[in-house]
């Protein structure tokens, strides 16, 4: 939890860098930030040694539980260049749920890790209000956390984020990509941006090889670069969850470090592949001012970025039509990139995409 201490502080332990008193006026600012994320089966407020959760399914046969862990890489560094945090929580919680959601599972609660060599209310506040936000999208609840103070680990101004949530689902009705079948396909749902991998490519075009600042405007973006790279990751639970209610989805993709190449072939059967094409839906201009600009090979956009496709569903055939309809209705934008296709000899899963690879 983000841990209450005593009100005494170490004169000692201040000089070391450690300032305890900031740590719990922290917890007293964002106490009603997190208590408005909870949902039914929260059983205890933050400042304890742990957060409770009470699991009520009796609509499940089978309850098994689904854990993810991520961060958002050298996206912080982005934050820190504009001196804007309240969005980048968002992302944290959008890569741990979006990895829970390709399981079917229903994200149930969420907790933090926020370390810096010393704590900045302000700026600490407004990760946290950003986590919030993601935890309403993603419909799960936070109910805990740690603020670490670590002086001489990390530099003054510089912060690290992860981010742990529990999901539950049917084990009878959890997709790990078993059924899907050669004549299925494939609808991409469509990413807000960048989402939160490649940065560290990401930074190296803009910032070091084109000397762009975050308060220049791009054309091609109609908005300055901060504001195209801090685009908070998109969150694709709601609509998937609503979906899985009535539809039946053979596997889910979430496209994140490693792109198309490495994520697809994760939920591949044996002897299957992926074959994309690659104009069936319009590819973000930032990802073509990064590659046109930054020299990069299409193969390599490919494994390193979304290219536009946060998340894919591979779908029965007859199905097409309707799920089309149903992500539409549900806020989504879907377009239809790919089928599934018996794999070559020798290769027991590929990758397919239309004059790449």
């Amino acid at each position: 939890m983000h841990d209450t201490f005593m009100t005494h502080t170490s004169s000692k332990y201040t000089e070391a860098g450690v300032d305890i008193d900031k740590g719990n006026a922290f917890i007293s600012r964002i106490k009603s930030i997190v208590a408005d994320t909870h949902r039914r089966g929260v059983l205890t407020d933050i400042g304890g040694f742990s957060g409770l959760f009470a699991i009520g399914h009796e609509d499940l046969k089978n309850p098994v539980l689904i854990a993810s862990t991520d961060g958002v890489g050298t996206k912080l560094n982005v934050a820190k260049l504009c001196n804007k945090h309240d969005t980048i929580g968002i992302d944290l919680v959008a890569m741990c749920v979006n990895d829970v959601i390709v399981s079917g599972a229903k994200p149930l609660f969420f907790l933090d890790y926020f370390a810096s060599s010393s704590l900045d209310l302000d700026v600490a506040t407004e990760v946290v209000r950003g986590i919030a936000t993601g935890c309403k999208q993603a419909q799960c609840s936070l109910i805990g956390g740690e603020t670490a103070e670590m002086p001489g680990l990390y530099q003054p101004g510089d912060y690290d984020l992860a981010g742990f949530v529990v999901g539950i689902g049917d084990r009878n009705a959890l997709i790990d990509g078993s059924d899907i079948r050669v004549g299925d396909r494939i609808i991409g749902l469509a990413s807000s941006g960048i989402h939160s991998n490649g940065y560290s490519l990401v930074r190296k075009v803009f910032f070091e090889e084109l000397g762009k600042k975050v308060d220049d405007s791009i054309e091609e973006f109609g908005c300055t670069v901060g504001e195209e790279l801090l685009r908070p990751t998109r969150i694709y639970v709601e609509s998937i969850i609503n979906i899985l209610r009535r539809c039946t989805i053979h596997g889910l993709v979430h496209i994140t470090g490693g792109g198309f190449i490495d994520n697809i072939p994760r939920i591949l059967p044996a002897g299957c592949a992926a074959h994309i094409n690659k104009d069936s839906w319009p590819v973000l201009p930032v990802f073509t001012y990064l590659q046109n600009k930054g020299n990069i090979s299409a193969a390599e956009m490919y494994r390193t970025f979304n290219m536009g496709i946060g998340m894919m569903a591979v779908v029965p055939e007859n199905s097409v039509d309707d799920l089309l309809h149903q992500f539409r209705a549900h806020g989504e934008q879907p377009y239809l990139i790919g089928e599934i296709k018996a794999a070559q000899a020798g290769h027991e899963r590929q990758v397919i995409i239309d004059g790449i690879c």
